[in-house]
């Protein structure tokens, strides 16, 4: 992926992993635009980073994603990098029988990379060289027990990513797939705070180092993942699963 000279859409851009690559990308003189539903969040954003664009978008609904497509066809012709980055993380008890939870992140974190993916993929395809990435998560690959359909749709993603790559395997759209470990984000409250979690520009600063690599590679790990990546193929799957969740389970 070259790290410059692009046309970037990264949702979920206002805060966290979102707006920390929009920023990076923005120093390296790309032009961003970020996404998210809280158009206070985006403003924030855009004025700490003068020339970076912003609109609203929920990832939601699939009408407003068809709108938006459109919309950035004709306002962003030169769109050439779709960063699926928006996603929301929630605790649930499986014993609940208020789905609600389960439908939302199914619909913001599944649902929505593919719907937007689809209706953006004809605007990509017409540029020269494009790039599709997609921010899954360590969780993709040994799951937090009480966070269970975050985790089904993180692993969606991986494999989503995959199929993906392979369908546009003889085009010039790449396909990569970010998987950052348990970063310090907003994402689940107190996180931000949390001393256990990677700091967010020791994160940012070490993917954008990974993506300068050449060739890229299609799963952007930094070092602190690895052991969620490859729990399964390490043999380790059952010491890091239960690790995890103890580790969960005394913080409550």
């Amino acid at each position: 992926m070259k790290v410059s000279g692009n046309t970037i859409l990264i949702t979920g851009g206002g805060s966290g992993i979102g707006r920390g690559l929009a920023e990076a990308f923005h120093k390296l003189g790309n032009h961003v635009i970020v996404t998210g539903r809280r158009q206070a969040m985006l403003d924030e954003t855009t004025k700490a980073n003068p020339g970076m664009k912003s609109a609203v978008l929920d990832i939601e609904d699939p009408e407003t994603i068809k709108a938006f497509a459109a919309k950035a066809a004709q306002d962003f012709p030169t769109l050439n990098v779709l960063i699926n980055n928006a996603g929301i993380m929630k605790l649930e008890n499986v014993l609940d029988q208020d789905l609600a939870t389960s439908f939302a992140t199914i619909n913001t974190n599944l649902l929505g990379p593919v719907r937007l993916t689809a209706a953006l993929l004809p605007l990509l395809q017409k540029q020269a060289s494009s790039t599709i990435m997609t921010v899954s998560s360590g969780l993709a690959f040994v799951p937090l027990a009480p966070t269970p359909i975050y985790c089904a749709t993180e692993a969606a993603i991986h494999f989503y990513t995959q199929s993906l790559r392979y369908q546009l395997r003889s085009t010039t759209t790449e396909v990569l797939e970010l998987i950052p470990p348990y970063v310090a984000t907003d994402l689940m409250g107190s996180s931000a705070k949390d001393p256990r979690a990677m700091p967010l520009d020791q994160f940012i600063a070490e993917v954008m180092q990974i993506l300068q690599s050449q060739p890229t590679p299609t799963e952007i790990c930094v070092e602190r993942v690895k052991p969620l990546r490859f729990a399964a193929q390490s043999g380790k799957f059952d010491q890091v699963f239960n690790g995890l969740n103890e580790a969960m389970a005394d913080r409550h």
